[in-house]
Parts: C-alpha cells; structure tokens; sequence
C-alpha cells in the first residue's frame, strides 16, 4: 500500500510531499524534495523492524543539513576537478562548491529540487525533474525519471534520462545507512566487504589522480570484509587525507550489467545489506564529515560516522580523465542504470 501526505513547503510556496511506499516486511518513505530516501525499515534477526537510513522530521532541516542526506544526485555524482570540462571541443564552466572543484551538481543540484510524482503504485514511486539547458552549467536539456520499488527483501532503484544535446550524465543516490538503526552511533563496528581489486586514489582535494591502483596490499582491500572502524584511521595517505574511506572502486564485471558491488553487515542487528549495480564504480564513504547535522528523525544527533554510504556512480572527474569509462550521454540516446539494496538477515 502507498501513501502520499504534505511534507511542508518552499520559501517560494512550492508543495513537498512524502510518499511512504510498504511491501512485505519492508517499507520505505521518499519525499519530493531531493526525491529523498528518508526512511527504510527492514526486519532484524528478531523480526523487529529497524530504520537503517538517516533522515530528517522537518523539510527545515532538509533545507539546512548539506550532507546530501539521502537525496538523489545530478546532474554528475561526485567530483569534477576545476568546475570545468571539454566536449566536442567547447570548454564548459560548472559552479564551484567544493574549494576550486565541482560536487554532485552544484549548489543548485538535483538534491536542491523539487520532483514531480509521475507514477505511483502500492510498491513504488516514479519521480520526474526537467533540468534545462544551461542548468549548473551543463549544456542540454536533461529529462529525468528515477523510480524506488519495493519487491519485499530489496529497495531498487532504475535511473532514466534524456537528453537533447551531448551533456554529462550520472545519477546516484545519496543514502546514509546505520545497520544498527539510523540513531545508534557510529558505524565503526558494522562490516564491509567490497568485492574491488582495483580504485581509484585521489589528491588532498578528493580529485582522482587519473590511476587506476591495486588494492592489494592496503587498507583499501576490502574483499575479504573488515569492521569499518579497524581501517578508517590507519596511516595510510589516501585515508589520511580524506578523513577515513572516501573513494571510488572498480565494480568488477562488465558495466551495464547488474553485479555485485558491496556487501555490509551489522553483528548487533543481523541485518546485511548487498548492493548489485549497473553502474562502473561505487563511492564507500563513511560518513568523515557529517558533524554540523540538524538532530535527525526522533532527534537522534547525528555526528561523524553515524553512516556510510555506497553511491554508485560514474568514476569521479570522469569527463576530465580519458582513460576512465565515459559519462557522456549523447544526444537522444537513452540513459538506463538500476542498483539495487538487497537486504537479508545473516
């Protein structure tokens, strides 16, 4: 069953809603504005749901926080280093909102948006957003549908756009879990496993060097599966110089099919979560700068590591690396790419 009641309003008077989406022993709730995952409830080991995202009980403070909590990004997920890139040999000049670089679209990003409810079903809700030519900087006019299902056991997500001139295009969505329930703390003691041989390292300013690394033999190893917290601190200059993981892995297999791209797991819940992606690489962040946040659902305060999170996308500063997969979108052809949070009691 779907619900969709009022979530507040803009400054400018425009309506924000939430929908609440249920299936099975799995529900979920998305509002309009950043057409943001604000809650997710799945059962533990127990059979008791729990909350496993950070959200927030005011479109106030969703307009305050800046931690992208939540929300779907565009028009490009991450970086783009100088705010600038080239296409078909014209330079575009994109807004800097992260030092001298380019982050997640902009200060006026998809995040920032209203989306329009195009479609809504018992188990899933289809939102839509027209980001113009020019937007941001971006050349084009881009046509954007993103849809959230329930299927009971996993929240899936299918990205879709258009465009009607060559731009950039990645999409992602920016979810912060807590295996633990969205209010219990740091994260330190929940598990990862990535099944990645290979990143992508990056400079002071979190901009991709333009190498393609090993993991083999550093933190950044992944496959076996750790306790967050036994490798975020360790002396070892990429984590150092970004505060814990922050970086971009290689999903291995072939890009555009549905593959396995991160497993996590909580000791104290039980509740494990797979990530299956179409998309080239997948950002694991462990939530290194999420003090400053308003009080969250319930008014939990959330502080630095209360979550992580699993962004699949294109490789950062992609369109200024040309030996990293593309993230161009031709002009008229469609772009298509589904991830989908699989959960299951371990």
């Amino acid at each position: 069953m779907a619900t969709k009641t009022p979530f507040g309003a803009m400054p400018d008077g425009t309506a924000v809603d939430l929908v609440q989406l249920k299936k099975g022993p799995m529900s979920c709730q998305i509002i309009t504005y950043g057409g943001a995952l604000r809650a997710l409830s799945v059962p533990d080991r127990s059979g008791h749901a729990v909350d496993v995202v950070l959200g927030f009980d005011t479109l106030e403070d969703y307009l305050r926080q800046d931690k992208y909590i939540g929300a779907l990004i565009g028009r490009f997920a991450n970086r783009v280093g100088g705010a600038r890139f080239s296409l078909d040999g014209v330079e575009y000049a994109l807004p800097a909102n992260d030092g001298p670089n380019h982050l997640h679209g902009g200060p006026e990003g998809f995040d920032k948006q209203v989306w329009t409810i195009e479609a809504l079903s018992a188990a899933s809700v289809t939102l839509s957003l027209v980001s113009p030519d020019g937007q941001a900087g971006y050349p084009g006019a881009l046509a954007v549908r993103v849809t959230y299902r329930l299927t009971g056991h996993a929240l899936e997500i299918d990205y879709a756009a258009k465009s009607d001139a060559p731009t950039l295009c990645s999409l992602t969505n920016h979810s912060y879990f807590n295996l633990d329930g969205h209010s219990s703390g740091p994260v330190g003691r929940q598990h990862i496993s990535l099944p990645a041989a290979l990143y992508t390292p990056t400079d002071a300013q979190s901009i991709p060097t333009g190498e393609i690394a090993s993991v083999a033999g550093t933190p950044m190893d992944l496959r076996q599966g750790i306790p967050m917290g036994r490798g975020w601190d360790r002396a070892f200059p990429q984590l150092r110089q970004a505060g814990g993981y922050d970086h971009n892995w290689l999903v291995p297999g072939p890009i555009g099919s549905l593959r396995p791209a991160a497993l996590a797991w909580s000791d104290k819940t039980g509740v494990a979560l797979e990530v299956l992606t179409t998309q080239s690489g997948v950002q694991f962040y462990t939530g290194n700068y999420l003090d400053g946040c308003p009080a969250g659902k319930g008014g939990a305060p959330y502080a630095k590591r209360w979550g992580f999170c699993l962004e699949t996308q294109s490789f950062p500063d992609a369109p200024n690396q040309p030996h990293f997969p593309s993230a161009l979108l031709p002009k008229g052809k469609p772009y298509r790419q589904k991830t989908v949070y699989r959960f299951f009691v371990r």
